[in-house]
This record gives C-alpha cells, sequence and structure tokens, in this order.
C-alpha cells in the first residue's frame, strides 16, 4: 500500500446478508483489514463461504488472480460484537436490513464506539441519510454510500450527504471508493431514492401499471426493454438520448404522452393481489410471471455471467 491507500486501512461492515459480504470481499481485495459484523454467527460463515466462491468464480474468470485469493480471505476478520468490528475501524459501511429505526440506533450506537475521526457510512437503497443520522451526536461524520447489488459487480456507488454530513466526509468518501475500484458519483441532495432508485421505480411502476391495465403481458414488457431502448442504455444515457434526439422533439413526445403515463403515488393493485395470492416471485415460483427453478436458475446464470463479461471488457 501506498500512503494515499493507507488513509483507511481497517474497514467495518456491519451486517453480513446480501450486500454485506460483497462489500467486504471489495475492500479485502483492496490490501485492508476488514471486520465483518452480524449478530448471527451462522451468517458470518455463510458470508465467508460466499466470499471465497466469488473470488473463485473472479479467477476462473481472469479478474482476480489466483495468488490474490488468499490473502484476500485472511484480511476478512469476523465477529458478532459491533463495538470489536467498529471500535478499531478508520471506516465503517452500514449494510443492514432497510428498518430506519434500525439504522437510527445502530448509528448511534456506532458514533458512540468509533473513534472521533473514523467515517460512518449507510449503504440504504432509499432512506433519508438525515434521518439515518438522526440520534447521533456527531452527524457530521456520516454519509450515504448506495452499493447496488451485486456489489462486488456491479461499479456505481452513490454518495449523498445528509443535511449534516462535512463536505470533506463526502470527499473522503467518494475517493475510498474510487481507490477500491468502485464508480463513484455524488449526489447533490439527500432525496429518497438518491438518482438510481427514483429513476429504477419510475420504469417499474409503468412497467407494472402495464400489466395491471392489460396492456401488455409482464413477458412481453421485459422483451420490449431487453430488446429495444435498454440494449443502448449501457452507452447512451437518458439525457443524453433526450440531446441526441433535440429538447424540441422531447418536449412535442411529452406534452403528448406524460398524461397518459402511470403517475399514482401508491403501488399497482396487481402487487397487492399478487402478495395476496402467495405469488411472491422467484422464492415462491410465481410473481407477475411463472418460474420453473431451471428457469430461475438459469436467469440467474444469465445475470451472473452478464455481470462477469461487462467487469472482464472494463478490466
Amino acid at each position: 500500500m501506498n500512503d494515499k491507500e493507507c488513509m483507511f486501512p481497517s474497514v467495518a461492515i456491519i451486517g453480513a446478508g446480501l450486500m454485506g459480504h460483497g462489500i467486504a470481499q471489495i475492500f479485502a481485495l483492496s490490501g485492508r483489514q476488514v471486520w465483518l459484523n452480524d449478530l448471527d454467527e451462522q451468517m458470518l460463515e455463510q458470508a465467508v463461504g460466499n466470499i471465497r466462491a466469488n473470488l473463485n468464480l473472479f479467477v476462473k474468470n481472469g479478474l482476480v488472480s489466483a495468488d490474490e485469493v488468499g490473502p484476500a480471505l485472511s484480511r476478512i476478520n469476523t465477529t458478532t460484537s459491533l463495538e470489536k468490528a467498529a471500535g478499531q475501524a478508520d471506516y465503517v459501511v452500514e449494510a443492514i436490513s432497510e428498518n430506519l429505526t434500525l439504522k437510527q440506533d445502530i448509528f448511534k450506537e456506532l458514533d458512540e464506539v468509533c473513534h472521533p475521526e473514523t467515517i460512518l457510512s449507510t449503504n440504504t437503497s432509499v432512506m433519508s441519510i438525515t434521518e439515518i443520522a438522526a440520534k447521533a451526536a456527531n452527524r457530521s461524520r456520516i454519509v450515504g454510500t448506495h452499493f447496488w447489488n451485486p456489489p462486488h459487480l456491479i461499479p456505481l456507488v452513490e454518495v449523498i450527504p445528509g443535511d449534516d454530513t462535512a463536505a470533506e466526509t463526502v470527499e473522503a468518501a467518494y475517493s475510498l471508493l474510487a481507490e477500491v475500484g468502485k464508480y463513484p458519483v455524488r449526489v447533490k441532495r439527500d432525496v429518497p431514492g438518491f438518482v438510481g432508485n427514483r429513476l429504477q421505480h419510475a420504469l417499474w411502476r409503468e412497467a407494472i401499471s402495464i400489466v395491471d391495465e392489460g396492456i401488455a403481458e409482464a413477458a412481453e414488457v421485459d422483451e420490449v426493454v431487453k430488446m429495444g431502448f435498454g440494449i443502448r442504455l449501457p452507452v447512451l444515457g437518458p439525457l443524453e438520448n433526450a440531446d441526441l434526439v433535440g429538447l424540441d422533439l422531447t418536449l412535442a413526445i411529452h406534452e403528448y404522452i406524460l398524461k397518459h403515463l402511470n403517475a399514482s403515488p401508491e403501488p399497482a393493485p396487481i402487487l397487492k393481489r399478487k402478495i395476496d395470492q402467495g405469488y411472491l416471485g422467484f422464492k415462491k415460483g410465481r410473481g407477475l410471471q411463472k418460474w420453473s427453478e431451471q428457469e430461475i436458475t438459469d436467469t440467474r446464470v444469465r445475470l451472473a455471467n452478464h455481470l462477469i463479461q461487462w467487469n472482464k471488457a472494463r478490466k
């Protein structure tokens, strides 16, 4: 490590679940000591197993060398004690479930047990950073860093200040994320959903509404996205596209179409109906569509392969 990398040599991850283990992997591969914390010892064991499997997959696909796996795993320490994990960390990432009260309590405790200069970040995907930090005394060191799932394969991390976050906290988090190979993007204001999830769920709201209104079947909606405008999104964002076609044409289209789009602040009725019927998606074999076990497996493999190939091209 050079001096710059030593700014945050020890990182604590609070929560070893869906996001936590992938975030731990990122920092361990960067050469930092990682403390992975969870209340569930079994979850910690499973997290280390998942990281080992991820790293082996990385080796198979040329994303890391075989020589990097052992050292990366050796840098990961696990503990059920939040104080033990965070008390010696220079940087903390909270990655627990999306429960505001629980997050507020966690940050109050982190603020009490961490060194005064330790930066505290939350991986919330939608919640207000200001609200999460509300119970902590030193709110200037609390910042939002929204990783995307799976965090070890998707580069984006949104960096969001709360109302009381110091500018130097934002810049330090941004710099660290760039150092470990992520693609940080600054969000100027603390609003629910930040940028990515506001865009994503605006699309989901319309897509689900189209199915609910009988305009098209769920599979056809997905096909329109995947085989249409979705193909160009990696190289042409929506605002680039608006400039490309011309803002005059964009305005003309919006003047006609926007009044016909779903603008309800409530979830689509079909969602509640499906849930009441027990149709929860992959976990039940049926949601907006029916899914066989093979189709579920194929979809997961297809997604993983796509993300791996994307990362290989980026490397």
